[in-house]
Parts: structure tokens; sequence; C-alpha cells
């Protein structure tokens, strides 16, 4: 891994682990390989910004950030935030077996921030989804936080994500 900025700054603010999120975190407009799973998101966020009812007339919602995260053994995920976000989420590279899931959390419910404007109201919203981590899934909110049981991931292998942020305006 030759990204030295990243790793510092994981060093720091994410014990046993490692995010290009503080370096290169937007990998969508660096690597094909990122620019591909763009391209694959895009139907999948445009079936969520429809099942939630997003009133995307003369918008688009677009990926403004992307990034490589590695969770070795005992590495920790709290509760954050994505600021500034529409919708965030996680596409699964290698999830080792017993890896801990993933738990979103829409901080917006209340507040609608940044929320576009919907096109009919719900009357049941989940206020909070948890997925177990499996390897080609996808996952999205704007607040998150991986392995909600145990607080760390407790496997010897590394579990490989990349997580992305789109945006409306």
């Amino acid at each position: 891994m030759t990204d030295a900025a990243g790793r510092r700054w994981s060093a720091k603010n994410y014990r046993c682990g490692y995010t290009s999120y503080g370096s290169s975190h937007q990998l969508h407009r660096m690597s094909p390989t990122f620019q591909d799973l763009e391209r694959r998101l895009k139907r999948h966020v445009k079936a969520f910004a429809a099942a939630v009812e997003w009133d995307l007339t003369g918008r688009e919602l677009a990926m403004t950030d992307c990034w490589l995260n590695i969770m070795s053994r005992n590495a920790v995920h709290g509760l954050h935030l994505h600021p500034l976000s529409t919708l965030s989420g996680t596409y699964y590279v290698h999830v080792p077996a017993g890896s801990p899931g993933i738990k979103f959390e829409d901080p917006r419910l209340d507040r609608y921030m940044a929320a576009p404007p919907s096109i009919g109201a719900r009357s049941a919203r989940e206020p909070a989804v948890g997925h177990p981590a499996r390897r080609g899934r996808t996952g999205g909110s704007v607040r998150e936080l991986a392995a909600p049981r145990s607080g760390f991931h407790p496997t010897a292998a590394e579990r490989v994500s990349v997580s992305f942020n789109y945006n409306w305006f």
C-alpha cells in the first residue's frame, strides 16, 4: 500500500484499520475500477431514491466521495455521520466469516437535513436498518456504525470495503 498520508491518518484515527478517506476520497475520479463501481451503483441509488419517494425532478444524485476501508482484527468503526451527503453507503469487497454487520440510521428523519423534497408522505419510515456484511452487498444511509453488536472486528482476516457518498445539490 503506497498511501503514506492515509496510513498516517489511519494510525492516528482508526486503530487497527485503514481508510483512504483522509487522503484519497475520490477514487471514482482516479481509477477505472472505481468508475466501474460508480456505474454499477447508479441503478441501486436510483431505486433507493424512488423507494423513499425523493423528488429529484431536474436534479441527479451524484457520487461525491468514494474511498477504501480495511478493518483488521480489533478495528473499531464507531457511529458517525456523513456531513453534506444525501446518501452514503458501503460496498463489501471481502468479508471473512465472523465479520460484524453494519447498522444504518437516517438522522434526517426529524430534521430532513439535506433531504430532497418528497413526492408523497410515507406512513412508516424505518429509523434504523441493520445488515450482515456480505461480499458484493451494498447498503446505505447517512449515519452508520460498523460492528454494531461488538464494536470491533473480531476475525483475524481483514474485511475490505469501499464507502461512498452521493449528493443532489
